[in-house]
Protein backbone atom coordinates (compact mmCIF):
# COMPACT_ATOMS: atom_id res chain seq x y z
CA UNK A 1 0.00 0.00 0.00
CA UNK A 2 1.29 3.46 -0.93
CA UNK A 3 1.00 6.49 1.35
CA UNK A 4 1.30 10.07 0.21
CA UNK A 5 3.80 12.03 2.27
CA UNK A 6 2.29 15.12 3.79
CA UNK A 7 4.70 17.60 5.40
CA UNK A 8 3.83 19.01 8.79
CA UNK A 9 2.49 22.57 8.65
CA UNK A 10 4.95 25.44 9.02
CA UNK A 11 3.26 26.58 12.24
CA UNK A 12 4.63 23.46 13.95
CA UNK A 13 8.15 24.48 12.96
CA UNK A 14 7.47 28.09 13.97
CA UNK A 15 6.29 26.94 17.41
CA UNK A 16 9.34 24.73 17.86
CA UNK A 17 11.80 27.42 16.78
CA UNK A 18 10.06 30.04 18.94
CA UNK A 19 10.30 27.87 22.06
CA UNK A 20 13.86 26.90 21.19
CA UNK A 21 14.93 30.50 20.64
CA UNK A 22 13.24 31.82 23.79
CA UNK A 23 14.72 28.93 25.76
CA UNK A 24 18.24 29.64 24.52
CA UNK A 25 17.95 33.32 25.49
CA UNK A 26 16.72 32.46 29.00
CA UNK A 27 19.40 29.78 29.41
CA UNK A 28 22.15 32.25 28.50
CA UNK A 29 20.71 34.71 31.03
CA UNK A 30 20.49 31.95 33.65
CA UNK A 31 24.18 31.11 33.28
CA UNK A 32 25.08 34.82 33.37
CA UNK A 33 23.07 35.48 36.56
CA UNK A 34 23.69 32.29 38.56
CA UNK A 35 25.88 29.62 36.86
CA UNK A 36 25.66 27.20 39.79
CA UNK A 37 21.86 27.07 39.67
CA UNK A 38 21.92 27.01 35.86
CA UNK A 39 24.06 23.86 35.81
CA UNK A 40 21.54 22.07 38.03
CA UNK A 41 18.70 23.26 35.80
CA UNK A 42 20.63 22.07 32.76
CA UNK A 43 21.04 18.61 34.32
CA UNK A 44 17.30 18.55 35.01
CA UNK A 45 16.56 19.35 31.37
CA UNK A 46 19.14 16.85 30.07
CA UNK A 47 17.67 13.96 32.06
CA UNK A 48 14.23 14.79 30.65
CA UNK A 49 15.59 14.67 27.09
CA UNK A 50 17.31 11.36 27.87
CA UNK A 51 13.95 9.97 29.02
CA UNK A 52 12.19 10.98 25.80
CA UNK A 53 14.98 10.05 23.37
CA UNK A 54 16.25 6.80 24.85
CA UNK A 55 12.81 5.78 26.14
CA UNK A 56 11.40 6.14 22.61
CA UNK A 57 14.18 3.96 21.20
CA UNK A 58 13.29 1.39 23.87
CA UNK A 59 9.67 1.43 22.66
CA UNK A 60 10.87 0.72 19.12
CA UNK A 61 12.88 -2.24 20.42
CA UNK A 62 9.98 -3.40 22.58
CA UNK A 63 7.67 -3.58 19.57
CA UNK A 64 10.12 -5.76 17.63
CA UNK A 65 10.88 -7.93 20.65
CA UNK A 66 7.23 -8.53 21.56
CA UNK A 67 6.06 -8.92 17.96
CA UNK A 68 3.38 -6.31 18.63
CA UNK A 69 1.13 -5.34 15.72
CA UNK A 70 -1.11 -2.65 17.24
CA UNK A 71 1.83 -0.24 17.53
CA UNK A 72 3.26 -0.76 14.03
CA UNK A 73 1.28 2.11 12.43
CA UNK A 74 2.64 4.41 15.16
CA UNK A 75 6.24 3.17 15.35
CA UNK A 76 7.65 6.00 13.26
CA UNK A 77 6.56 8.43 15.96
CA UNK A 78 8.88 6.77 18.47
CA UNK A 79 11.61 6.64 15.83
CA UNK A 80 11.30 10.40 15.28
CA UNK A 81 11.40 11.08 19.02
CA UNK A 82 14.45 8.83 19.36
CA UNK A 83 16.25 11.18 16.96
CA UNK A 84 17.06 13.28 20.03
CA UNK A 85 19.76 10.70 20.87
CA UNK A 86 22.49 12.08 18.53
CA UNK A 87 21.96 15.51 20.11
CA UNK A 88 22.54 14.07 23.59
CA UNK A 89 26.20 13.65 22.63
CA UNK A 90 26.48 17.41 22.07
CA UNK A 91 24.21 18.46 24.93
CA UNK A 92 26.27 16.52 27.49
CA UNK A 93 29.32 18.76 26.92
CA UNK A 94 28.15 21.63 29.20
CA UNK A 95 27.51 19.07 31.95
CA UNK A 96 31.03 17.72 31.61
CA UNK A 97 32.36 21.28 31.82
CA UNK A 98 30.23 22.00 34.89
CA UNK A 99 30.87 18.79 36.80
CA UNK A 100 32.69 20.59 39.63
CA UNK A 101 29.70 22.89 40.08
CA UNK A 102 27.28 19.96 40.25
CA UNK A 103 29.06 17.07 41.99
CA UNK A 104 30.77 17.40 45.37
CA UNK A 105 32.65 14.15 44.87
CA UNK A 106 34.74 15.74 42.09
CA UNK A 107 36.44 18.02 44.63
CA UNK A 108 39.80 16.46 45.47
CA UNK A 109 39.83 17.81 49.03
CA UNK A 110 36.73 15.75 49.80
CA UNK A 111 38.76 12.55 49.45
CA UNK A 112 40.97 13.60 52.34
CA UNK A 113 38.13 14.24 54.77
CA UNK A 114 35.45 11.76 53.73
CA UNK A 115 36.22 8.04 54.27
CA UNK A 116 32.96 7.00 52.55
CA UNK A 117 33.95 8.85 49.41
CA UNK A 118 37.35 7.16 49.50
CA UNK A 119 35.62 3.78 49.60
CA UNK A 120 33.60 4.74 46.49
CA UNK A 121 36.52 6.35 44.70
CA UNK A 122 37.17 3.35 42.38
CA UNK A 123 33.74 4.05 40.86
CA UNK A 124 33.27 7.75 41.58
CA UNK A 125 36.27 9.21 39.85
CA UNK A 126 36.22 11.57 36.91
CA UNK A 127 38.10 9.43 34.39
CA UNK A 128 35.85 6.41 34.93
CA UNK A 129 32.81 8.73 34.89
CA UNK A 130 33.84 10.10 31.47
CA UNK A 131 34.40 6.56 30.20
CA UNK A 132 30.94 5.40 31.36
CA UNK A 133 29.27 8.45 29.84
CA UNK A 134 30.99 7.87 26.50
CA UNK A 135 30.22 4.15 26.58
CA UNK A 136 26.52 4.72 27.31
CA UNK A 137 26.13 7.34 24.58
CA UNK A 138 27.95 5.09 22.09
CA UNK A 139 25.59 2.19 22.83
CA UNK A 140 22.56 4.42 22.31
CA UNK A 141 23.97 5.83 19.06
CA UNK A 142 24.81 2.42 17.62
CA UNK A 143 21.37 0.92 18.24
CA UNK A 144 19.62 4.11 17.14
CA UNK A 145 21.42 3.84 13.79
CA UNK A 146 20.73 0.10 13.45
CA UNK A 147 16.99 0.31 14.22
CA UNK A 148 16.28 3.45 12.25
CA UNK A 149 18.32 2.58 9.17
CA UNK A 150 16.73 -0.87 8.85
CA UNK A 151 13.24 0.55 9.35
CA UNK A 152 13.74 3.19 6.66
CA UNK A 153 15.35 0.75 4.22
CA UNK A 154 12.28 -1.44 4.58
CA UNK A 155 10.06 1.35 3.24
CA UNK A 156 11.75 0.85 -0.13
CA UNK A 157 12.76 -2.80 -0.17
CA UNK A 158 9.75 -4.28 1.72
CA UNK A 159 12.24 -6.94 2.86
CA UNK A 160 10.91 -8.89 5.92
CA UNK A 161 14.48 -9.91 6.78
CA UNK A 162 15.06 -6.36 8.02
CA UNK A 163 12.37 -6.95 10.64
CA UNK A 164 14.14 -10.14 11.73
CA UNK A 165 17.42 -8.22 12.03
CA UNK A 166 15.79 -5.61 14.25
CA UNK A 167 14.28 -8.36 16.39
CA UNK A 168 17.78 -9.75 17.00
CA UNK A 169 19.10 -6.28 17.78
CA UNK A 170 16.18 -5.76 20.18
CA UNK A 171 17.17 -8.82 22.18
CA UNK A 172 20.58 -7.28 22.82
CA UNK A 173 19.33 -3.73 23.32
CA UNK A 174 16.71 -4.79 25.87
CA UNK A 175 19.51 -5.79 28.24
CA UNK A 176 21.77 -2.88 27.37
CA UNK A 177 18.93 -0.39 27.77
CA UNK A 178 18.30 -1.49 31.36
CA UNK A 179 22.03 -1.37 32.15
CA UNK A 180 22.74 1.97 30.48
CA UNK A 181 19.66 3.78 31.83
CA UNK A 182 20.58 2.57 35.32
CA UNK A 183 24.18 3.78 34.94
CA UNK A 184 22.86 7.14 33.73
CA UNK A 185 20.48 7.49 36.68
CA UNK A 186 23.18 6.58 39.20
CA UNK A 187 25.90 8.74 37.66
CA UNK A 188 23.97 11.89 36.88
CA UNK A 189 21.36 11.97 39.67
CA UNK A 190 22.07 9.54 42.49
CA UNK A 191 25.70 10.65 42.81
CA UNK A 192 24.53 14.20 43.53
CA UNK A 193 24.29 12.85 47.08
CA UNK A 194 27.12 10.34 46.97
CA UNK A 195 26.55 9.21 50.58
CA UNK A 196 23.15 7.81 49.64
CA UNK A 197 22.50 4.13 48.95
CA UNK A 198 19.58 2.78 46.92
CA UNK A 199 19.44 -0.32 44.75
CA UNK A 200 16.06 0.76 43.31
CA UNK A 201 16.94 4.21 42.00
CA UNK A 202 17.78 2.98 38.50
CA UNK A 203 14.46 1.13 38.26
CA UNK A 204 12.65 4.26 39.45
CA UNK A 205 14.13 6.33 36.62
CA UNK A 206 13.53 3.45 34.19
CA UNK A 207 9.82 3.49 35.07
CA UNK A 208 9.56 7.25 34.60
CA UNK A 209 11.45 7.04 31.30
CA UNK A 210 9.10 4.48 29.75
CA UNK A 211 6.03 6.27 31.10
CA UNK A 212 7.08 9.62 29.65
CA UNK A 213 8.05 8.12 26.29
CA UNK A 214 4.63 6.41 26.06
CA UNK A 215 3.03 9.76 26.87
CA UNK A 216 5.01 11.57 24.17
CA UNK A 217 4.13 8.90 21.59
CA UNK A 218 0.45 9.02 22.61
CA UNK A 219 0.18 12.78 22.21
CA UNK A 220 1.89 12.74 18.82
CA UNK A 221 -0.16 9.78 17.58
CA UNK A 222 -3.51 11.38 18.44
CA UNK A 223 -2.53 14.78 17.06
CA UNK A 224 -1.18 13.38 13.79
CA UNK A 225 -4.17 11.12 13.24
CA UNK A 226 -6.68 13.90 13.98
CA UNK A 227 -4.98 16.06 11.36
CA UNK A 228 -4.91 13.38 8.67
CA UNK A 229 -1.23 12.40 8.71
CA UNK A 230 -1.79 8.70 9.44
CA UNK A 231 -3.87 6.01 7.76
CA UNK A 232 -7.60 6.73 7.53
CA UNK A 233 -8.39 3.32 9.02
CA UNK A 234 -6.87 4.30 12.34
CA UNK A 235 -9.67 5.09 14.78
CA UNK A 236 -10.17 5.64 18.49
CA UNK A 237 -9.89 1.92 19.23
CA UNK A 238 -6.28 1.97 18.03
CA UNK A 239 -5.44 4.26 20.97
CA UNK A 240 -6.54 1.75 23.60
CA UNK A 241 -3.09 0.25 24.17
CA UNK A 242 -1.56 3.71 24.58
CA UNK A 243 -4.00 4.49 27.36
CA UNK A 244 -3.54 1.09 28.96
CA UNK A 245 0.26 1.31 28.93
CA UNK A 246 0.29 4.84 30.36
CA UNK A 247 -2.04 3.61 33.11
CA UNK A 248 0.08 0.49 33.75
CA UNK A 249 3.46 2.22 33.82
CA UNK A 250 2.10 4.96 36.07
CA UNK A 251 1.16 2.25 38.57
CA UNK A 252 4.58 0.63 38.10
CA UNK A 253 6.28 3.99 38.77
CA UNK A 254 4.22 4.42 41.96
CA UNK A 255 5.00 0.85 43.06
CA UNK A 256 8.74 1.35 42.67
CA UNK A 257 8.62 4.74 44.38
CA UNK A 258 6.64 3.36 47.32
CA UNK A 259 8.88 0.30 47.59
CA UNK A 260 11.99 2.48 47.76
CA UNK A 261 10.41 4.73 50.38
CA UNK A 262 9.07 1.85 52.47
CA UNK A 263 12.41 0.04 52.60
CA UNK A 264 14.22 3.23 53.59
CA UNK A 265 11.62 4.04 56.26
CA UNK A 266 11.55 0.50 57.66
CA UNK A 267 15.34 0.06 57.83
CA UNK A 268 15.84 3.55 59.30
CA UNK A 269 19.54 3.64 58.33
CA UNK A 270 21.03 7.17 58.44
CA UNK A 271 22.89 6.64 55.13
CA UNK A 272 19.50 6.10 53.46
CA UNK A 273 17.00 8.22 55.38
CA UNK A 274 18.79 11.55 54.91
CA UNK A 275 17.87 11.58 51.20
CA UNK A 276 14.16 11.37 52.04
CA UNK A 277 14.56 13.83 54.90
CA UNK A 278 15.97 16.41 52.47
CA UNK A 279 12.68 16.20 50.58
CA UNK A 280 10.60 16.61 53.73
CA UNK A 281 12.08 19.95 54.84
CA UNK A 282 10.45 23.34 54.35
CA UNK A 283 8.41 23.69 51.18
CA UNK A 284 9.84 20.41 49.86
CA UNK A 285 7.27 18.69 52.10
CA UNK A 286 4.41 20.08 50.02
CA UNK A 287 6.32 19.35 46.83
CA UNK A 288 6.72 15.70 47.86
CA UNK A 289 3.04 15.33 48.75
CA UNK A 290 2.16 16.99 45.46
CA UNK A 291 4.27 14.42 43.60
CA UNK A 292 2.11 11.59 44.93
CA UNK A 293 -1.15 13.35 44.05
CA UNK A 294 -0.17 14.78 40.67
CA UNK A 295 1.94 11.87 39.41
CA UNK A 296 -0.09 8.94 40.70
CA UNK A 297 -3.53 9.68 42.12
CA UNK A 298 -4.90 11.92 39.35
CA UNK A 299 -3.64 9.82 36.38
CA UNK A 300 -4.78 6.65 38.14
CA UNK A 301 -8.34 7.94 38.54
CA UNK A 302 -8.65 9.51 35.10
CA UNK A 303 -7.09 6.67 33.09
CA UNK A 304 -8.83 3.82 34.91
CA UNK A 305 -12.10 3.65 32.88
CA UNK A 306 -11.99 1.76 29.61
CA UNK A 307 -13.70 4.69 27.90
CA UNK A 308 -10.81 6.98 28.90
CA UNK A 309 -8.34 4.80 27.03
CA UNK A 310 -10.08 5.39 23.69
CA UNK A 311 -10.92 9.07 24.17
CA UNK A 312 -8.61 11.18 21.98
CA UNK A 313 -9.28 14.37 23.94
CA UNK A 314 -8.58 12.81 27.33
CA UNK A 315 -5.52 10.92 26.07
CA UNK A 316 -4.00 14.16 24.76
CA UNK A 317 -4.62 15.89 28.08
CA UNK A 318 -3.21 13.00 30.11
CA UNK A 319 -0.17 12.65 27.84
CA UNK A 320 0.73 16.31 28.39
CA UNK A 321 -0.03 15.91 32.10
CA UNK A 322 2.31 12.91 32.43
CA UNK A 323 5.11 14.70 30.57
CA UNK A 324 4.69 17.68 32.89
CA UNK A 325 4.76 15.54 36.03
CA UNK A 326 7.85 13.74 34.73
CA UNK A 327 9.53 17.15 34.70
CA UNK A 328 8.15 17.55 38.25
CA UNK A 329 9.54 14.17 39.31
CA UNK A 330 13.01 14.90 37.92
CA UNK A 331 13.01 18.26 39.70
CA UNK A 332 12.21 16.40 42.94
CA UNK A 333 15.13 14.04 42.37
CA UNK A 334 17.73 16.64 41.38
CA UNK A 335 17.04 20.09 42.80
CA UNK A 336 16.99 19.44 46.59
CA UNK A 337 20.78 19.15 46.34
CA UNK A 338 20.81 22.81 45.29
CA UNK A 339 17.77 24.16 47.16
CA UNK A 340 18.39 22.69 50.61
CA UNK A 341 15.55 24.30 52.56
CA UNK A 342 12.77 24.62 50.02
CA UNK A 343 12.15 24.61 46.32
CA UNK A 344 12.12 27.63 44.04
CA UNK A 345 10.81 27.75 40.49
CA UNK A 346 11.40 30.78 38.29
CA UNK A 347 12.22 32.07 34.84
CA UNK A 348 15.49 30.11 34.84
CA UNK A 349 13.73 26.74 35.09
CA UNK A 350 11.07 27.89 32.64
CA UNK A 351 13.76 28.65 30.05
CA UNK A 352 15.19 25.14 30.27
CA UNK A 353 11.71 23.62 29.93
CA UNK A 354 11.01 25.76 26.86
CA UNK A 355 14.29 24.71 25.29
CA UNK A 356 13.56 21.00 25.87
CA UNK A 357 10.04 21.18 24.41
CA UNK A 358 11.18 23.34 21.50
CA UNK A 359 14.02 20.94 20.71
CA UNK A 360 11.69 17.92 20.70
CA UNK A 361 9.20 19.67 18.40
CA UNK A 362 11.95 20.84 16.04
CA UNK A 363 13.65 17.45 15.80
CA UNK A 364 10.30 15.71 15.29
CA UNK A 365 9.28 18.06 12.47
CA UNK A 366 12.61 17.76 10.67
CA UNK A 367 12.50 13.97 10.78
CA UNK A 368 8.78 13.75 9.94
CA UNK A 369 9.24 15.87 6.81
CA UNK A 370 11.99 13.58 5.51
CA UNK A 371 10.57 10.12 6.18
CA UNK A 372 7.18 8.37 5.81
CA UNK A 373 4.93 8.81 8.84
CA UNK A 374 4.07 5.10 8.65
CA UNK A 375 6.50 2.18 8.14
CA UNK A 376 4.98 1.22 4.81
CA UNK A 377 7.27 -1.77 4.25
CA UNK A 378 6.70 -3.47 7.60
CA UNK A 379 4.96 -6.88 7.19
CA UNK A 380 2.99 -6.26 10.43
CA UNK A 381 1.46 -3.00 9.23
CA UNK A 382 -1.81 -4.41 7.87
CA UNK A 383 -2.45 -6.35 11.07
CA UNK A 384 -1.87 -3.17 13.05
CA UNK A 385 -4.27 -1.19 10.89
CA UNK A 386 -6.97 -3.85 11.33
CA UNK A 387 -6.67 -3.80 15.13
CA UNK A 388 -10.01 -3.57 16.93
CA UNK A 389 -11.34 -4.04 20.45
CA UNK A 390 -13.60 -6.99 21.16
Amino acid sequence: MEYQKKPLPSKVGTTGFALLGAGIVLIILAFAVNPHRAFFDYLWMYMFLVSIGVGSLALVALEYLAGATWSTPFRRISEFLASIIPLLVILVIPLIIGMHDIFHWTHKEMLETDPLLRSKEPYLNENFFYFRTGFVLLIWLIFFYLFISNSQKQDISKDPLLTKKNIRFSTIFAILFIVTITITAIDWMMSLEYHWFSTMFGVYYFAGTLLSSFAAATFCAVMLNENGYLDKRIGNNNYYSFGTLMFAFNIFWAYIGFSQYMLIWYADIPEETFWIMMRMKGSWTYFSVGLVILHFVIPFILLMPRSAKVSPKLLKIMAVWILAVHFYDLYWMIMPTYFKDGFEFGWSELGFMMFAVGLIITVFRIRANKVNMIPVGDPKLEAGLKFHLN
